[in-house]
């Protein structure tokens, strides 16, 4: 059965469903690099990194959409004259007609993403946000007749809204008597024109992530069955549970130090692993981020985690470690290394009928000898 092609635009869509692209960071680079979304796709090939032996792989398996992790493009290009790396590998994916999508730290900023995946993969439970973000979430409320509020309540929930930690659809809700006088050239849902009208109406309350905040008020409009929609906007305080840096998690059982690293090497399939200095103590409750991720060891120790893995820990941050907790260096590609695998699974969940491949290439620039 050959596979479906699709609009560039609804692949990236998917993606951005699971990862919007306002959470990337502000050095960041994240979304479409090279091509229209309007663009028809007949297989799209997923990698960590974007260079030539990945282009080629592209070419030879007539995949004409790359989606890699690290964006391609970081710094502002002034030429495309093939002196450099970014500017061949741009060229030569111009040459064969092939796009180039990243899905980055817009990733690694939700709990789903690279870093919770690997912390199923370490099989911790209870896994939450390490360092969550503040300034994510607002609060909505909007006013609507008694026997319309269901209808409402349930576009903005569809839309989006009411999520708290596990719980979903939640809001709160609360009887009273709305006033309004319909104006000339009104259209009045109820009451009448020029005359002064109460109406029973169930105030709606309900929170929602930032990104989420344009779908849910066409969603809440479309589904409100007043001419002028009455509603207010709150930004909040509240970290959110969803959204930030880093994973923590626990061990169904606490093991030794040594087993743990063990545990390490063969989940990650690594030769080696650079630590600081070991503790003595039993390693049950884990704090982790894909990448680099030593702005974090405070927020691990702050957490009463008792080990921290992630790549890039410079010399002096091992000292930081201080005996209260075991860091883990296991290089910046190795902890990213399942993110291919993540790709995949978004976009095979949503269209498991488009070809959706995982590169073979070796993409670590860092080699050991």
């Amino acid at each position: 059965m050959e596979s479906k092609h699709m609009k560039l635009k609804e692949i990236t869509a998917i993606i951005e469903e699971e990862a919007p692209l306002m959470l990337q960071e502000s050095y960041d680079n994240a979304g479409l690099l090279l091509g229209s979304g309007d663009k028809d796709i007949r297989k799209a090939l997923i990698c960590l990194d974007v260079t030539e032996p990945v282009i080629d792989e592209a070419i030879d398996k007539d995949c004409n959409l790359i989606i890699s992790h690290h964006p391609l493009i970081f710094k502002a290009l002034k030429t495309l004259n093939v002196d450099g790396p970014v500017e061949r590998i741009l060229v030569r994916a111009i040459k064969h007609d092939i796009a180039i999508y990243a899905a980055h730290t817009n990733l690694d900023n939700v709990i789903g993403g690279v870093s919770g995946f690997v912390a199923k993969k370490l099989g911790l439970m209870d896994i939450q946000i390490l360092s969550p973000q503040k300034e994510i979430l607002r609060k909505l409320v909007t006013f609507c007749p008694v026997d319309k509020a269901e209808d409402v309540r349930n576009a903005i929930f569809h839309a989006g809204a009411g999520h708290i930690g596990n719980y979903d659809y939640c809001s709160f809700n609360l009887e009273g008597s709305g006033s309004f006088r319909p104006g000339e050239n009104s259209n009045p849902y109820v009451g009448e024109e020029g005359s002064l009208h109460f109406e029973q109406e169930i105030r709606i309350e309900t929170i929602y992530p930032v990104y989420r905040e344009t779908a849910i008020l066409k969603a809440m409009i479309e589904a409100h069955p007043y001419e002028e929609v009455a509603y207010d906007l709150y930004s909040l305080n509240n970290l959110s549970n969803m959204i930030g840096s880093g994973i923590i998690g626990s061990l169904r059982e606490g093991i030794k130090e040594n087993d743990f690293l063990e545990k390490i090497k063969e989940v990650f399939n690594i030769p080696c692993i650079r630590h600081s200095a070991l503790t003595g103590r039993k390693i049950k409750k884990v704090a982790l981020c894909g990448g680099s991720g030593s702005f974090l060891i405070d927020n691990a120790k702050s957490a009463c985690a008792d080990a921290f893995l992630t790549g890039d820990i410079n010399y002096h941050s091992f000292f930081e470690a201080d005996g209260r907790i075991l860091i883990a260096d296991i290089g910046h590609f190795e902890s990213e290394i399942f993110t291919k695998e993540l790709l995949h699974d978004i976009l095979f969940k949503k269209i498991p009928t488009f070809a959706v491949l995982i590169s073979e290439q070796q993409t670590n620039a860092v080699h050991y000898f």
